[in-house]
């Protein structure tokens, strides 16, 4: 029996490392103003996996979570302030993971763009990416 295939990540300074057992479940951009702003950017990329294929390797104790709205709440380093993961009581059981604090492939490209709602016009989309909004 092969050994199960995992991805790996991590905050900036490396104070918080974590792994998941692949696959992933979903990969998107999402433009909703509030990873916008906890961003600081056009949009994020999101992947996601279920809750229960988290490890947390390292730094427990710097890993930090803030309620962003009602049943959501993201998590961060508290000492370098990388945003790193969201979780919702609109998606039970997941646990989002921004793309760009992997280290290592997760198995999938971006399927779609989600919240195109909130779409800043300044950041152009040019792909054929499926569109949903909020």
């Amino acid at each position: 029996m092969s050994e199960a295939k995992t991805a790996s990540g991590s905050c900036f300074c490396k104070a918080v490392q974590f792994h998941f057992t692949l696959p992933s479940k979903w990969c998107a951009h999402c433009h909703c103003s509030m990873c916008r702003k906890v961003h600081g950017a056009g949009y994020v990329t999101w992947v996601g996996f279920e809750s229960d294929r988290f490890t947390l390797d390292s730094g427990q104790q710097h890993l930090k979570w803030f309620e962003s709205s009602p049943g959501s709440s993201r998590g961060f380093c508290s000492h370098c302030g990388s945003s790193m993961f969201f979780r919702s009581q609109r998606w039970a059981g997941e646990l989002h993971v921004a793309l760009g604090c992997m280290d290592d492939p997760v198995g999938r490209t971006p399927q779609a763009h989600a919240f195109h709602d909130s779409h800043v016009n300044w950041m152009p989309l040019d792909d054929a990416l499926k569109v949903f909004n909020g």
